[in-house]
């Protein structure tokens, strides 16, 4: 099914199947991971590859009596680990869990968002573990990272929530001849955020909107409103919203985000996948 389709610039494929395409393309695999085909080569963002129920709910957060994750990964897992490299924009465990962690082959090029991430990684047994500049490369490939605030500033302004809410980022993707992609990560709206969106001035921006809760604190990522708000920024860009319906603490649904762009006459702007579906662009 498909819920928003900018014709201009993207159409859509059918899903439940992973392979590598010749052409650029998004597939959401189940909440935030992300396969990225881009200027021929592949990329698995933010891998979280365990069964249906293998983790607890996040202690402290909406739903926590949920077990994560909520649903199967729509294609095997085994399919997963032939891309070309991981990105990691944090180390959160709906991020990079245990799964993802005992499965991908050690020799994988991992990129890791700072220092500290890529030491944890490369203590997981990972050797060619490389960390994301705003001038990173992939061969020919832009690797741009950018900051994403992951909560507001009253959960940073406790030391506790600060620790565990931590550093998260996002990517920027360009190559000439290619639009460009930008994965905003889990962040909250911000003014560096929407000057980030200026000055990068994307094609395609893949947002994490499931608009996830922490008791007391509110929301760690973007809901329906800051879709709203990119495309004011970007008008001609198209959005693809992820990092729904998966995981305990995430309320926004699909079908809440479709009502609410269609409400807003953006839907032909926005995208809202299914698990397994493929974008191409």
């Amino acid at each position: 099914m498909i819920f928003g389709i900018a014709l201009s610039l993207i159409a859509i494929s059918s899903y439940g199947q992973k392979k590598k395409v010749d052409q650029s393309s998004v597939q959401l695999i189940r909440n935030a991971t992300v396969v990225l085909n881009y200027g021929g080569k592949e990329f698995l963002i933010d891998p979280m590859l365990a069964e249906k129920g293998a983790y607890p709910g996040f202690e402290g957060t909406a739903n926590s009596h949920l077990r994560n994750p909520m649903v199967e990964l729509p294609v095997s897992a085994e399919s997963l680990l032939n891309s070309d490299a991981v990105i990691v924009t944090h180390t959160h465990p709906d991020h990079w869990d245990e799964a993802a962690i005992k499965m991908l082959p050690k020799g994988k090029t991992v990129y890791a968002q700072d220092q500290q991430d890529a030491e944890v990684i490369m203590s997981q047994g990972f050797k060619d573990v490389r960390i994301l500049t705003d001038s990173s490369r992939y061969e020919n490939i832009s690797l741009q990272k950018t900051f994403a605030q992951h909560g507001s500033d009253a959960a940073f302004a406790n030391p506790q929530m600060a620790e565990i809410l931590g550093h998260a980022s996002g990517v920027f993707f360009s190559q000439r001849g290619q639009k460009s992609v930008y994965f905003a990560g889990d962040a909250i709206w911000t003014k560096d955020f929407e000057s980030n969106l200026k000055k990068l001035n994307p094609d395609v921006v893949v947002l994490n909107t499931g608009y996830a809760q922490v008791n007391g604190f509110g929301a760690i990522i973007m809901g329906k409103e800051d879709v709203s708000k990119v495309h004011q920024v970007l008008p001609d860009a198209t959005i693809i919203a992820v990092h729904m319906e998966a995981i305990n603490h995430c309320i926004l649904t699909r079908k809440e985000l479709l009502d609410y762009v269609k409400q807003m006459g953006i839907a032909d702007k926005v995208i809202i996948p299914q698990d397994g579906q493929v974008i191409n662009f």
